[in-house]
């Protein structure tokens, strides 16, 4: 009778541990992401199977959230304490997200991943925390490059400008009167004065700064903003509506022919060459001076601390950014791969790959503070837009700049 028993309790203990053995596996990924779309929400769901259908045991509650609250909503999970496993991240948040101590570093998950060597070059240094850490994972990402017309360059004798004294020269000779232009005044850039222009302004301003205290100020600081302002107020190459003028102006005067440069990323691309075909065409931003500086757009994956599922939410994050199902989801959102060899997959034509891809090691974000949402969205298009219309000199909106910056 003992034998009897003993024999059953070592079966049963013999089943508990094969089922212990699966328990890990059977875990569930909360996982939070904002598209803007139902097509796109459809690309996630085919991600989600297919990543399921090659990790049995784990189960993706991939959740759309929408953009206008997605960071107050995930804000208010973290101190709730429901945080989500994985969600997708800006650089600009990452300061907010480290103060609330919510990240859960992956450096030593990133050392042991075969998906590393394939990323973009400068990416994981772009996205590396201000400690030293690595807590996000690279997941589609734009730079800022020139578009122009290569229809009007070729009319003109004139190459693409690979720096600013070509710019200025294109930007010239490319600024025709409406008694010359069959009645349409045409300008050789559109400036975006309004919110968002700092990332068209950078590559002539940032090229030649530093975000560091009195970096803003310096004397070759102030005369690259007082050259990038004086392309409206005295060589006036850029349309008069420049200091009001945002994203939706200046593609439409570049898609009606009034202007013959822009700065915007390859998320403009398809539209532009739905309305000009092999007219348009694109280069990296220009070096000034020898220095070069672009915006530098992203989304990556973190993994929070609060999850009971980091194996699982890691496998889960790796997927999205490797190979073709990092290239099938930026299919959803008019973005670049993260990967090298997803660039050749790419649905833009070559010509805006190659301009994203070329941009990169010279791309940066504005520094990771919490000051850069305010610069971007209040201080500089306040500043700017004075600037241009001569209320404050070029030299007092960067003291203004760094002051922001650096009280």
């Amino acid at each position: 009778m003992v034998r009897k028993i003993t024999r059953t309790l070592l079966a049963s203990c013999g089943l508990a541990a094969l089922l212990g053995g699966n328990a890990w596996a059977d875990q569930t990924v909360n996982f939070w992401y904002h598209f803007d779309s139902p097509e796109n929400v459809s690309i996630m769901n085919d991600l989600v199977k297919t990543f399921e259908s090659k990790n049995a045991g784990i189960k993706i509650n991939a959740e759309n959230i929408p953009w206008n609250n997605y960071y107050d909503k995930l804000f208010t999970s973290i101190v709730g304490g429901k945080a989500p496993d994985v969600a997708m991240v800006k650089l600009a948040q990452q300061p907010q997200l480290l103060e609330m101590d919510a990240l859960e570093p992956v450096g030593s998950r990133l050392a042991n991943w075969p998906g590393k060597a394939d990323l973009g070059n400068n990416l994981l240094d772009i996205s590396k925390a201000s400690d030293g850490n690595q807590y996000y994972l690279p997941l589609q990402y734009v730079v800022v490059y020139l578009y122009y017309r290569a229809d009007l360059f070729s009319a003109a004798k004139l190459n693409p400008p690979a720096t600013c004294e070509e710019f200025l020269e294109a930007a010239k000779k490319l600024t025709v009167p409406a008694s010359a232009n069959n009645g349409v005044e045409q300008f050789g850039f559109g400036m975006r004065g309004g919110k968002g222009g700092y990332d068209n302004w950078g590559p002539f301003v940032l090229s030649q700064s530093a975000f560091e205290p009195g970096g803003l100020k310096s004397a070759k600081a102030v005369a690259a903003n007082g050259w990038y302002v004086d392309l409206f107020r005295k060589q006036k190459v850029v349309p008069p509506s420049a200091p009001n003028d945002g994203f939706n102006e200046i593609i439409s005067t570049f898609k009606s022919g009034r202007t013959a440069m822009i700065f915007h990323h390859v998320g403009s691309a398809k539209t532009l060459v739905d309305a000009f075909g092999d007219k348009v065409s694109a280069v990296p931003a220009p070096s000034c001076n020898g220095g070069r500086w672009t915006s530098f757009g992203d989304e990556s994956t973190a993994l929070f601390k609060s999850s009971k599922a980091k194996d699982a939410g890691w496998k889960w994050m790796a997927f999205l950014s490797e190979a073709d199902n990092n290239v099938k989801f930026v299919q959803a959102t008019g973005q670049m791969t993260v990967t090298k060899s997803g660039a050749s997959k790419m649905t833009f034509p070559e010509r805006f790959v190659k301009a994203t891809e070329n941009s990169l090691p010279f791309a940066k974000p504005l520094p990771a503070v919490p000051q850069s949402a305010d610069f971007v969205n209040t201080v500089w298009p306040v500043n700017m837009q004075r600037a241009l219309n001569g209320e404050i000199t070029p030299a007092q909106m960067m003291e203004a700049l760094d002051s922001h910056f650096y009280k």
